[in-house]
């Protein structure tokens, strides 16, 4: 049985006199998919952007649960250091990538946390000493390997602004893992896909929560991605949590059927 990963307590995210995101709780697995769902401006990215750091929640508390049973405040951490500290990692809608950057050094960038404290800030990059080369060596070890499970390495030296929608989509997403998280955020990683590509995210998305053992929150609009892969569903409307359950239980949700389709006068 999967143990709980990240906990949501209560959170709420207000903009002045709005309130974007209201008294939230919910969780999800490692191991799991979790998907957060709902009609456009019901509160799921502003929930990503608390989540990773992007804003300081007005209330609520976020945590991390890690195997040690060590727990992690993700409130006391902003930007880059969820990431580097927490192990939280994200993609956005938009897709964010390096374009004029080859698509290996796309990998590489996401591993400068790691490089940087190999390189002692510097002095032991500058020297090539062997601390600094044995961890370049395995940054790009690593950045070959999730290449090779995308069938992208025969473009890894070609600009990532080069490569089909579909390949960027995915490209992103590995770029992500290459951080080691256990949560791993993915916000609208299928719009714009076509069906051939969602059926290969979807294969990936597997290969990372089984294989990989890491834990996924997915926002998503493609409800045959959603239903196809998801352990959790979690449905939000106008900032609220609506519905909380198994994809099926879902579908058959009066509060989900309203908030999608309308209530009939």
């Amino acid at each position: 049985m999967s143990e709980k990963l990240l906990s949501v307590d209560n959170l709420t995210m207000k903009f002045g006199g709005l309130t974007a995101i209201d008294n939230l709780t919910f969780s999800a697995k490692e191991n799991e998919i979790t998907s957060i769902i709902g009609p456009n401006g019901a509160g799921k990215t502003t929930v990503f952007n608390c989540l990773t750091g992007f804003y300081k929640p007005s209330d609520g508390e976020m945590k991390l649960h890690k195997n040690n049973n060590e727990t992690i405040s993700l409130n006391k951490y902003t930007d880059f250091k969820i990431a580097y500290k927490a192990k939280v990692a994200r993609t956005f809608q938009n897709i964010r990538l390096f374009s004029s950057m080859s698509v290996l050094e796309n990998l590489l960038v996401a591993q400068h946390n790691e490089l940087m404290v190999a390189s002692g800030y510097s002095i032991f990059g500058l020297l090539n000493l062997k601390r600094y080369k044995d961890k370049e060596r395995e940054a790009v070890e690593k950045s070959k390997h999730w290449l090779d499970i995308i069938g992208l390495t025969s473009r890894a030296d070609d600009d990532a602004g080069d490569l089909p929608y579909g390949d960027q989509r995915k490209l992103e997403i590995i770029r992500a893992m290459c951080t080691n998280p256990k949560l791993l955020c993915l916000d609208e990683p299928a719009a714009g896909l076509n069906p051939k590509e969602s059926s290969e995210l979807n294969k990936l998305l597997q290969f990372i929560k089984i294989e990989k053992k890491t834990g996924i929150l997915l926002i998503e609009h493609d409800m045959s991605v959603v239903m196809g892969i998801s352990d959790h569903v979690v449905v939000l409307n106008y900032g609220k949590k609506i519905f909380e359950g198994t994809p099926e239980n879902t579908t058959k949700s009066k509060e989900v059927i309203e908030a999608y389709l309308g209530v009939e006068e």
